[in-house]
Parts: structure tokens; sequence; C-alpha cells
């Protein structure tokens, strides 16, 4: 479970990320990204009724949590993250699979690794790692 300081639960949160962050896509998952100024990420999970009943999406979202419990320590810090399950995400889709799926998306995004904190960047600029 990600701990409730580290969730997004507002709908004006998830809007403006959804509509001001960049996004990256894997067959399973999109992650859109967006700085947020705090010290911390912040994670938010949506599951479309394309992906199925209520039993189906609940399990892919337990699954995206996992996935982000395990990578957090990881992580560059400083940003909202929306993880959107695609329709892909079936009853028999793995965690393993979620994990490389979100690791994927994550490192294309620039967030995993060795990446100095948010606010050490020598170029100051305090938004996304790539620079945009």
């Amino acid at each position: 479970m990600v701990a409730r300081e580290f969730r997004l639960r507002s709908p004006i949160d998830f809007e403006r990320a959804r509509s001001q962050g960049k996004s990256w896509a894997s067959g399973l998952v999109v992650a859109v990204v967006m700085p947020n100024a705090r010290e911390s990420n912040r994670y938010g999970f949506a599951v479309g009724r394309r992906v199925g009943n209520a039993v189906a999406r609940n399990r892919a979202k337990r699954l995206m949590r996992e996935s982000v419990r395990n990578i957090h320590p990881k992580l560059r810090q400083g940003f909202d993250i929306v993880f959107i399950a695609r329709n892909r995400v079936k009853p028999e889709t793995t965690q393993r699979e979620v994990d490389e799926a979100i690791e994927s998306v994550l490192d294309r995004a620039g967030l995993v690794g060795d990446v100095p904190p948010l606010g050490t960047d020598p170029a100051g600029s305090g938004s996304f790692p790539d620079g945009r």
C-alpha cells in the first residue's frame, strides 16, 4: 500500500496532472508525470471500465500500487505521477509484468536511477529530468 502522504486523492490533482503533465506509455500502463514542488512524489491510480468488472479493476490498482511501493525509493522525488491501466491488463497479468511496465515508463521519463534530487540539478530547472 502506498502511504497516505504519497497519494493523489483530489480529483483536482488528478485533472491537473492529466492536463499539464507529460505522458509515457507501455503496453500495460500509461504514466502521466508533472512536477509538484514538494519533497516527495505523490501517486494516483486510474483504471477504466474497459479493463473489466470491479474485481478486475481493483486487482489492476493493487498490482500498480505494489509496483510503485517497491520502486518508490529508487525514484527522483518532486513529482505527481498518475498511473493509468490500459485495457491489456487482464486477470492473468502477473505482478512481474506490471513491475516491468511501470519501471519502463518511469525510466523513459527519467525518474529512475542515479539522478540528483529535485532542486540540486546543476541547471536548476526544477522540472523534468530531460529538460522538458
